[in-house]
């Protein structure tokens, strides 16, 4: 697997500003304050409990800040109106954590879904760009499969061939490796990386998985759940050795193995 590489430019491509998550009067997180460039891999990161999913959820507008805002090159997504903030959504690509696929419905059917919603594209074009999605992920020839009849891994495949359909600028993807073993989790991590540097994508990640965590990020937020704030950003790789914050250094240094050379991001 090729290492990640720091393509950052220095503008930003989505800028938390002061944000803070709630259940009505319950804080999940506050004052989170981060970056993400373009063509980053930027994991969100941390324990169980701690939010992480629910900061996915706030960056894709299916959950309000309770403050704070969310800005996207500098567009405030949080104070749009509804339709200014529908033309920003058909940017982004989502696979939520179990792959969400329509169960009745084929592979191809799946990944066909946004651009029957979303484009006046004729059906055959639909055809071709939805064999192209899935060949992008390694499946072509199974156009024609149900979910029930692939693996966990080639569902979570198949969920990113639907989340890239529309050409998405950001890829957001929640606990890709999640019930994998590690030989489909590292080729998953392979595919997300070819994905970003094919099609120049920006990703955000969730998951714990340390393995991916170090094979394929460049940037990261840590959540701390005895603080509720961030605890760390920045490359994971530097914040394992070098963070100030004994919870983020523990957390990333669980079993106490070293991350494999081949699959550290470069600083």
């Amino acid at each position: 697997m090729p290492a990640a590489t720091d393509t950052r430019p220095t503008k930003a491509k989505i800028t938390v500003r002061d944000l803070t998550m709630a259940y009505g009067s319950f804080v999940v997180m506050r004052d989170l304050n981060f970056e993400v460039a373009e063509k980053d891999i930027f994991i969100i990161m941390g324990g169980s409990g701690c939010g992480k999913s629910t900061l996915l959820r706030h960056l894709i507008g299916l959950r309000e800040p309770a403050k704070g805002s969310i800005l996207y090159e500098g567009e405030n997504f949080t104070a749009t109106d509804p339709d200014d903030r529908a033309s920003f959504i058909r940017r982004f690509g989502v696979m939520y954590q179990s792959g969400a696929l329509w169960s009745s419905l084929t592979l191809a059917e799946n990944v066909a879904l946004p651009l029957e919603e979303h484009t006046e594209l004729p059906p055959g074009a639909i055809r071709d760009l939805v064999s192209y999605k899935l060949s992008l992920v390694g499946l072509s020839g199974y156009d024609d499969y149900y979910p029930a009849q692939i693996s966990g891994g080639m569902k979570k495949r198949a969920g990113i061939a639907r989340a890239m359909a529309l050409d998405p600028d950001i890829l957001f993807l929640d606990e890709p490796g999640a019930g994998l073993d590690p030989l489909s989790s590292r080729r998953l991590d392979d595919l997300i990386l070819r994905l970003r540097d094919s099609l120049g994508s920006t990703v955000v990640i969730v998951t714990h998985e340390l393995a991916s965590i170090f094979a394929i990020a460049n940037n990261s937020i840590f959540l701390d759940t005895e603080t509720r704030t961030q605890g760390a950003t920045g490359n994971p790789t530097d914040l394992r050795s070098h963070s100030e914050n004994p919870t983020v250094r523990t957390f990333l240094r669980r079993g106490g193995a070293e991350p494999e050379s081949s699959l550290l991001s470069t600083p």
